[in-house]
């Protein structure tokens, strides 16, 4: 199946010199496959201007005249600029002219803009961030990691019927488990909202494992994570902080003075798959999870690999049939499918 990306080559902190050559270097590695490039064509066109004629022939450039600030108000992002290259790239799926958007614009601006026009699936109230993290044996899921600050009981039910399709998706996981982020293991801790959300997903028919312990996301205790947008944030930045941490002060130890400069030589294979391993732009790309369309947010602040990387998960998620995954699931959990045809209704 021939899959098309449209990418928002003007979002993030380097717009068209990072967007583009990603673009180029996933067409390289990926067969079968289109990029649209959506933004201002001059600056698109330098970027393009040594690309292989053969790749440069799977890339469509799709004018936009505006860009989203990266601090701009998502309201006025949705009302003011509707021929940004975040809106067109979005509309190009609505349309069906791309099968997935790419964009590593402002995150509310995204996420307002993605909701209004492609609307959520049925059954699912608001769509959630979604984000695969390295842990002991591979990957785990985590969502919400900020979409939503408050959330129902309901909704993380929802929240884990989505993860758990993309698990199946992308990491090909028969019936993943979901854990519910807690204070502890136990039933009877937690707050209000969790323990009822406990109790349904006890009943929904996904495979739940039951409450886990920020530990346990790195453990690989569950193959998906649930919890809230807020507490999903405060994760997700403190870990990358922690990463970031871990690297300096091996480098500062490594390199405090001649014998340990010789001791990091040896070292160095180990330390060069440490480095890979916690690398945050191989996991780069955040998916907005619950929208009739594929959309994948990226790091505002990556570079070309970890743009590459956001390109590469949006493929996948469309090549593994994601969307059709999320609603079959919906659709097999009678308390959430029930929801869907009242709201429908009134």
């Amino acid at each position: 199946m021939s899959i098309t990306v449209a990418v928002d080559a003007m979002g993030g902190d380097h717009g068209p010199a990072v967007t583009v050559p990603a673009s180029l270097q996933f067409l390289e590695a990926t067969a079968d496959t289109r990029v649209i490039l959506v933004g201002r064509p001059d600056a698109i066109e330098v970027a393009l201007r040594r690309a292989p004629s053969a790749l440069r022939a799977r890339i469509a450039v799709q004018p936009a005249t505006e860009v989203v600030g990266m601090d701009e108000p998502p309201a006025d992002a949705l009302r003011r600029k509707k021929d940004s290259s975040m809106r067109v790239a979005v509309n190009l799926v609505k349309d069906g002219a791309a099968q997935a958007c790419v964009s590593a614009g402002n995150t509310g601006a995204l996420m307002a803009i993605a909701k209004f026009v492609l609307k959520t699936l049925p059954g699912i109230d608001r769509p959630a961030i979604a984000s695969q993290l390295p842990a002991r044996n591979g990957e785990v899921t985590v969502l919400d990691l900020g979409a939503n600050v408050q959330v129902s009981p309901q909704q993380l039910v929802q929240f884990a019927a989505m993860g758990s399709a993309l698990a199946s998706a992308v990491d090909h996981i028969e019936r993943p488990t979901i854990g519910l982020l807690n204070v502890g293991e136990e039933e009877i801790k937690g707050n209000d909202v969790v323990k009822e959300a406990a109790e349904l997903l006890r009943r929904s028919g996904l495979n739940f494992h039951g409450n886990v312990e920020g530990d346990d996301i790195y453990k690989g205790t569950t193959d998906v994570v649930v919890c809230d947008g807020f507490t999903g944030n405060v994760m997700l930045k403190t870990s990358e902080g922690l990463a970031h941490l871990l690297y300096e002060v091996l480098k500062a130890e490594f390199t405090r003075n001649p014998l340990t400069r010789l001791a990091a030589l040896v070292a160095y294979p180990v330390l060069a798959a440490f480095k890979r391993r916690i690398d945050p732009r191989r996991y780069n790309g955040a998916t907005l999870l619950g929208l009739r369309g594929v959309v994948v947010k990226s790091h505002g602040g990556t570079d070309v690999l970890g743009f590459r990387h956001a390109i590469a998960k949006a493929h996948a998620e469309v090549a593994e049939g994601m969307l059709e995954r999320i609603a079959q699931g919906i659709a097999a959990m009678p308390m959430l499918a029930a929801e869907s045809v009242s709201a429908a209704d009134a």
